[in-house]
Parts: structure tokens; sequence; C-alpha cells
């Protein structure tokens, strides 16, 4: 098993980090965030796990032991009631704005950052193999620039046998790989790269990589529930995905829902003040909308479509 190269955060000015992502597809740093950075959305989404009964009653909450009766994964009706309680969290959008956040994110994609809005909650029971993530490429789903990257924020100490993610080492310079039917993960053995890499990655460590970048999780072989963020973002001036702006379900959700308990109104639209480029466009999509292929991805499109003229106001190309 090889180890992830390592920059400790003390260290970050003295270091080209774009050289490091370019040569490997990843950037490992130690101790960027601290446990006190971690801990108010940490306490958030532990009384939401609490409430929704997925933590053991016999046990302190803080110590994530999973009620193993309520084991679900993405995909599951329970799974989506909590993690939308989580993804309604102000705490949960306001965290990827925070300032050691984003002045490591600007080493990488220079001043004109734009953090992506739908940051992901990553709630992993152990032992539970419908749940664990393959290998994938964040490109797959995210879209827009190949030039985007994402940041995996365990919150707190996440050794090997809790399921941390793993990277394959110079991916990235093999474009986007294939992937397996729909299920958007590149089939066992036929990821292209140098070698995986792994190791421990503890509260307030940040594992940052390009969208080519071929990763996956490790099985979580412990008895207690893995919370991570996957918080993704770019250089603005690049194209976006109109997508990663608006939800593109077929439900009514809208981003008003989600701001309907917050206190401050901050960052609620906040790329509406910067000057993006969506790629498709509104008249990519309109297209997209009467000629992709499957009418699902015809309803899709419309409905991106028709979010982006509800709620935004931005360029396209």
């Amino acid at each position: 098993m090889k180890r992830f190269r390592e920059i400790e955060a003390r260290y970050l000015k003295t270091i080209n980090l774009s050289e490091e992502m370019h040569e490997y597809g990843y950037v490992m740093i130690r101790g960027l965030l601290s446990r006190d950075h971690l801990n108010p959305l940490f306490s958030d989404i532990i009384c939401v796990l609490e409430d929704m009964g997925w933590l053991s009653p016999e046990s302190d909450s803080i110590e994530r032991i999973a009620y193993i009766s309520a084991a679900c994964a993405e995909g599951d009706a329970l799974y989506k009631t909590l993690y939308n309680n989580i993804f309604n969290l102000q705490s949960f959008h306001s965290f990827p704005h925070h300032p050691l956040l984003q002045e490591t994110m600007k080493f990488l994609v220079g001043p004109e950052l734009f953090v992506h809005p739908k940051t992901t909650a990553r709630l992993i029971f152990p032992n539970f193999e419908r749940g664990v993530i393959h290998a994938h490429q964040d490109h797959t789903a995210v879209g827009g620039d190949e030039e985007s990257f994402t940041a995996w924020i365990p919150l707190h100490d996440c050794p090997l046998e809790q399921g941390p993610l793993r990277i394959m080492e110079g991916s990235h310079r093999f474009g986007l790989q294939p992937t397996a039917d729909k299920t958007g993960y590149i089939m066992q053995g036929m990821e292209r790269g140098n070698e995986w890499v792994e190791g421990d990655i503890n509260a307030g460590d940040v594992l940052f990589f390009h969208s080519l970048t071929v990763h996956e999780a490790l099985p979580n072989r412990s008895n207690r529930l893995r919370i991570s963020l996957d918080c993704r973002f770019q250089n603005y001036q690049r194209p976006v995905n109109p997508g990663t702006l608006v939800f593109t379900g077929s439900s009514k959700r809208s981003w008003e829902d989600v701001y309907n308990t917050w206190t401050s109104d901050e960052l609620k639209y906040y790329w509406k003040k910067i000057p993006l480029v969506l790629k498709p466009s509104k008249c990519d999509l309109a297209k997209l909308a009467e000629t992709a292929d499957s009418p699902r991805m015809r309803a899709r499109y419309a409905r991106i479509l028709e979010r982006i003229e509800e709620q935004l106001s931005v360029k396209s190309i």
C-alpha cells in the first residue's frame, strides 16, 4: 500500500500546490482546519442523525456508533429524508466558505474562486456494501469545465477501517474514463493511472483532487457512521454546468425551501453576484430538451432550463 504524499498546513505558502496537483492529481493537506472549525457543523449533523434514529441509543452520539437496523444508502427514501435535513442546515452551506479553505482553494484556481453551492454530504453506514462508493471521476456527474476540483473533508478522525477515500495517482492525465452502464463507476481493474494511494485522514485534514482524478472509498469496517463532505470549486471564468446551481430532480424543491430557517442572508444566492458562464447555455438546454436521446433526459434538461430562468441571472455561452 502506497501512502499519500502529504503537505503540512504550516508549509502551504512555500509549496506550489498547482504543480503538485498537475503532477499527481491530488493534494493532501494535513491540519488545515482545527476541530473548532469542524465542530459546529459536526454537532448540527449529529443532532439530525439522532433525531432520525441512525445512532445507537446505547452510546454517546458523539461516538457515531451506528444503529445498524437503520442502514440505508443514497437512493433510499429514508436516506433522502435525512439528507435533505442536513442539506438545509445553514452551517452546512457556510462551511465551504471558511477563510482557510477559500485561501487554499485560490492557490489552485486563482483569485476568481467559485465554490459550487451544492456541497455533498456522505453518510456511510458500516459494513453495508450498498453504501460503498466505488471508483469514479467527479467530472462524470458534475460536468462543466474539467478544471474543477473537490475538497474531501471528514468531520472526524477517519482511519482506514472507517473507509476514507483513496486516490489513483496520476489518473487525471487519462481524460474521462469509461464507466459501467449507468452506474458512473469505472469497472474494477480498468482504472487508468499510476497506483492507488491511501492513508488515515484525520479531523482537520483536507484531501483536494482534480475532477478527472479517479478515487473511491474504502469499505467502512468499523461500527461507526462515516461523515464527510465533498466541497467542489473552480475558477469562475471557466464554464459552469448550470445543473450545479439548481435542483434538477422531478420534485419542486427550490433554494427558498433550503433558506427557510436561515438566520442570515449573506450566502443566499451568492453566485448571482459572480459573472458565471454557463455550459451548456440556455440555448443549448432548450435544444437538448427537444433532442436528447431519452424522455428522461429531455425532461431533465427542460427542468434545468425552467429553474435557471426562475432563479438565476447569469451569462451563458
